[in-house]
């Protein structure tokens, strides 16, 4: 029975390792299908390595003694990575910019993963060929034996996919999941260690100090030279960090360095996109006294409040994945409490919703697009869900100086499902602000408001700048369907190219830093 229990535990820990590596290299890296490709592809080759050195070591020395004991010193390494992760994650990416001239993202991550994922999940991987060489000691019952082996494994795999995500994670953190499962590990040699007689003291000394450390106040941070921190915590969807300044406070989710959402203090413009979205209601064709807007990717309300200030008539409603978002909103961002928020994904959400005036789409993290809100079947939904006269805009945040990039597949998609589409460059970062149109007009009716307003106005000379660099999109032959929308690619080349042209700019890495 404990052969039983071992595969059981162990085939846990293992899926637990993994959805904790992707929830440690997010912040870094972002969370995308180009991410979990690296992770699960570490992880297989470490696992196949492991399976093989199991079985002949196995075959060598069929004493159990040694299995437990690589079972300890996996849950050993395990326990230290988040003691030491992010340094690794830092240095491995330092080491890629420095060396590697493409694919950034690609190799930092999968050198990161190398380094800190493949020996502990080796060692796991040697497991189940060992338990098998001790279970089967005859033929008539082999494959009863090796098929409970295997079936104790993946039922264990399933709950280490599911107790991470929705349990460890999300309510006491990463470094704290790690700790968890790496005691499991050590408890389950040092009770094999207990009653085998065999080494026990050690197993025992390793397992008490796992277990310590689930309670040792740390700096688990994954941002450690932040200083104004207000807020770090985790949800099932992201890494979730609140810094404060004496002009704003600020939300990020995945990356260190991105900007999520905004709250400026002194209230007005916040002088980032948001700014150059505020064109959007005055490009719409309406009568309605009380223009209705929908925020796919609410965030924590920066737009929302921001139409409420300049355009006190609209009403607001969002729609936010995440709720721990959601909650933060309330809390560090001021969001009204009447302003509503529905939790839950964008597109689904659309299929049963009314129609409105304005639709922004503000769901982009990064290279983190998500497939099913970039295609044009979204934004045909988008268009069904627009009233006459209604306006679309995007925020598109990976422009980069490359022909057929992420923005272009973007820009072309939109521009098959709508009959006019403009596009404007945000200064001094790489967003675009796209505006979509049911019915065309909408640099004249932007110019017509802007001509009415009061010269003193602050909104006027915003407005002002967007028309002067509004650009017409024709569209053309980049485009995306719920059956080919390869985002994480394009935002990949199109990361590539920001990072290189930055070092390029500064002369590389090192003066840079």
């Amino acid at each position: 029975m404990y052969l039983y229990a071992t595969a059981f535990f162990s085939g846990m820990s293992v899926m637990a390792v993994e959805m904790g590596a992707s929830r440690l290299l997010t912040p870094y890296f972002s969370s995308s299908q180009v991410i979990w490709t690296v992770i699960i592809g570490i992880i297989m080759i470490a696992m196949a390595i492991g399976n093989v050195w199991g079985g002949r070591a196995a075959d060598r020395n069929p004493d159990a003694v040694h299995l437990y004991r690589r079972i300890l010193l996996a849950a050993v390494w395990i326990a230290v990575i988040p003691l030491v992760g992010r340094y690794v994650i830092l240095g491995v990416t330092y080491v890629v910019v420095r060396f590697i001239s493409g694919n950034y993202l690609v190799w930092a991550s999968f050198g990161a993963c190398l380094v800190l994922f493949v020996f502990p999940l080796m060692l796991l991987g040697t497991v189940t060929p060992s338990l098998i060489k001790y279970a089967t000691g005859n033929l008539t019952d082999n494959g009863k034996t090796v098929g409970t082996i295997e079936a104790c494994g993946t039922i264990g795999s399933i709950l280490g996919t599911f107790l991470p995500t929705f349990i460890t994670i999300p309510n006491f953190g990463t470094a704290a999941t790690f700790y968890i499962f790496a005691a499991i590990l050590a408890i389950l040699a040092f009770l094999y260690f207990l009653s085998a007689g065999k080494g026990a003291a050690k197993g025992g000394i390793a397992a008490g100090i796992i277990i310590a450390l689930l309670f040792v106040p740390f700096d688990y941070s994954f941002a450690f030279w932040e200083k104004d921190l207000v807020y770090e915590g985790e949800s099932i969807y992201n890494y979730l960090r609140v810094r404060e300044d004496p002009e704003s406070v600020i939300l990020s989710t995945n990356v260190l360095e991105g900007v999520q959402s905004i709250y400026k203090k002194s209230g007005g413009l916040t002088g980032m996109y948001y700014d150059y979205a505020l064109a959007a209601p005055l490009m719409l064709d309406t009568e309605n006294e009380e223009p209705e807007l929908l925020i796919l990717g609410m965030g924590t309300g920066t737009y929302a409040k921001q139409c409420r200030s300049y355009f006190p008539e609209i009403v607001s409603e969002g729609v936010e994945i995440d709720q721990k978002i959601v909650d933060l909103s309330r809390k560090y961002f001021d969001l009204p409490e009447d302003i509503p928020v529905e939790v839950g994904d964008g597109r689904a959400y659309l299929r049963n919703a009314g129609t409105y005036d304005v639709i922004m789409v503000d769901a982009y993290q990064d290279i983190t697009i998500p497939f099913h809100m970039s295609t044009t079947e979204f934004f045909g939904m988008v268009k069904e869900h627009l009233r006459p006269g209604g306006v679309m805009v995007v925020n598109m945040n990976m422009m980069a100086d490359q022909e057929g990039g992420i923005n272009d597949y973007l820009i072309d998609t939109i521009c098959s499902v709508f009959p006019e589409v403009l596009t404007v460059t945000v200064g001094n970062n790489t967003n675009q602000e796209l505006f979509a149109g049911t019915e065309s007009g909408l640099r004249e009716r932007l110019a017509k408001r802007i001509s009415e307003m009061k010269e003193d106005d602050p909104l006027r000379y915003q407005m002002e700048t967007v028309e002067k660099k509004l650009v017409a999109e024709e569209g053309g032959k980049y485009i995306l369907t719920d059956d080919k929308a390869p985002v994480e690619l394009l935002g990949m080349q199109a990361l590539d190219s920001l990072i290189s042209g930055t070092l390029e700019a500064y002369g590389g890495i090192d003066n840079l830093l």
